[in-house]
Formats: structure tokens, sequence, C-alpha cells
């Protein structure tokens, strides 16, 4: 947010911006618009901009008419919220119906787990949700106790970009978590995290917090809504994916949403999970 009186113009982009009183401006990039040029417009003009950060949920945009007219901004805020609350109520009664019809398979999954190798049939981890906030995400533990102490071990045979890790043949799965990984049934205990309100159905990938420390600006953009147990990621490719591609798909799926959308992707899923697409 910048707050100034005169005409700043970047030469690097042909970007100006005038004011003439003090007011407050908040520069919002687009994809096509480079995160950096509101801090070169102000050190272009250091007396004419006064620099401070901006929690950008708590900003809306405004957009005007071939008048300059402002549109509403509440109105738009009360759809978005009305939004919101129908997918929320969505999720949670889905989520909640799917727990009762896949209990006998749950708890059947849970004691293979359980007694064909050592540790708790479930496995929770901290993972980033919607606005950045920690959630414990719960699965059936497909992985050796001591995986995660392993991880500097193997860093070095990463098969994936970005801040992602994944191996193919990963040592520390277990031979029924393989299946399970498979088949993407490790992942359905996931309904309780649905069902608590800090996942939905059909979002981005749930971050780590490591992951969430290297983002880069536009990255950010993922942690808009809440993670998903699916998404567009996970029909198209999965783990086949690169970084840059997992990215794009997540942050079409912000800017695109709707309840159509997430119903096309849970049927889409389905296939994806019985043909094994991209998993390991």
């Amino acid at each position: 947010m910048y707050t100034g009186g005169l005409l700043a113009t970047d030469g690097g982009t042909g970007t100006s911006l005038a004011v003439d009183a003090a007011v407050d401006v908040v520069l919002s990039p687009s994809a096509t618009y480079e995160w950096d040029v509101p801090r070169r417009l102000a050190a272009s003009q250091p007396a004419a901009f006064r620099a401070r950060p901006v929690n950008r949920n708590n900003v809306v945009a405004a957009r005007v008419d071939a008048g300059g007219r402002p549109e509403t901004a509440a109105r738009r805020q009360r759809l978005r919220r009305f939004r919101q609350v129908v997918k929320g109520v969505f999720d949670r009664s889905t989520a909640a119906l799917l727990l009762i019809l896949f209990a006998p398979v749950l708890i059947g999954l849970a004691l293979v787990v359980r007694f064909t190798s050592s540790g708790p049939a479930l496995f929770t981890q901290t993972r980033i949700g919607r606005n950045g906030r920690a959630f414990r995400m719960v699965k059936f533990r497909s992985m050796v106790v001591d995986a995660e102490r392993r991880l500097d071990d193997l860093a070095a045979g990463n098969e994936q970009d970005g801040p992602l890790f994944k191996i193919r043949e990963d040592p520390r799965i277990t031979p029924v978590g393989r299946v399970l990984r498979r088949f993407s049934l490790d992942e359905l205990p996931q309904l309780l995290n649905v069902l608590t309100g800090s996942m939905s159905l059909v979002g981005p990938r749930p971050p780590l917090p490591a992951e969430v420390a290297t983002y880069r600006d536009e990255e950010w953009e993922r942690l808009r809504v809440k993670p998903g147990i699916t998404g567009l990621w996970q029909v198209s490719g999965r783990s086949d994916l690169s970084w840059e591609e997992s990215v794009r798909l997540d942050l079409h799926y912000v800017n695109s949403w709707s309840l159509w959308l997430d119903m096309v992707v849970l049927c889409k899923t389905a296939r994806a999970v019985l043909r094994a697409e991209g998993a390991y």
C-alpha cells in the first residue's frame, strides 16, 4: 500500500500511478503483472510514496464501470461469503455421509495397518490450511514409524522439483502402505478433517510448513481456500506433475471455483484412483 501525491512512472514496465492527495492505494498484481513492480515504483519516487504492509485478506478490490464509478464491494463480499457457506455445507454433509458409508472399510483398513507393521494405524502431521492456519491432518499410516527422521538420508534421491519430496521406490513405505497409496486409501481419514472444517473435499494439496516457507508471492494464493482431499492436481497426473504444473492447477481452481467444478473433480477422482494414475 502506498501513500503519496505525485505521478510516478516505472520505466521498465510503463506502469504509472497518479495520486493528487494523501490517499492509500493498493496495487494488486495479476499473473501478467510483476510482483516487484510496486517496490520499484516506490523506489523511483521515494519522496512520493510510503510503503507499509497490508493483509491481503482484508483488502476488497474495487471494480469500476465505464464511467469510473466503483461497483459495490459489499455485494461482492456477500456473494463470496455465500459461496463459502454453500461449499462448507456441501463438504461437511458429504463427508459425514461418506464416513458412515465407509465405516466398515475404515475400521478394516485400520486393523490391517495396525497389525501388519509396528506403530499406530493413523498418522497425523502438521499442514497449512486456509489463510496460513496450521492444522493436524490425519491419514492411515503408510510408512514406517521413523519415516520423518529418515527423510534427510533420502533427500539426494528426490525425484520432484520445487519444495516437494517424492521417490517412486521410497524404502520407508510399508507393503500395505504401498497398496493404500496406489489407490489413495490412505487419505480416507481426511474426511474427519473435512467434517471439522480444516479441509475441503476439493481444493489445493495441503502443504507442509517447510514448503510454505519457500513460497513465492503467487504461490501464497493457494492458501486463499481450504486444502482438499482431492483437486485438479489429483485428476491431472498427481505425482507425475511438476511443481509448476501443480501450482498452475491450484491457482486455476482458486480463481475459478464453483460447486459444479467440485462435482466434476470428484467424479474424475474416482476414475483416477481406480486407474492408479501417477500414484506412488
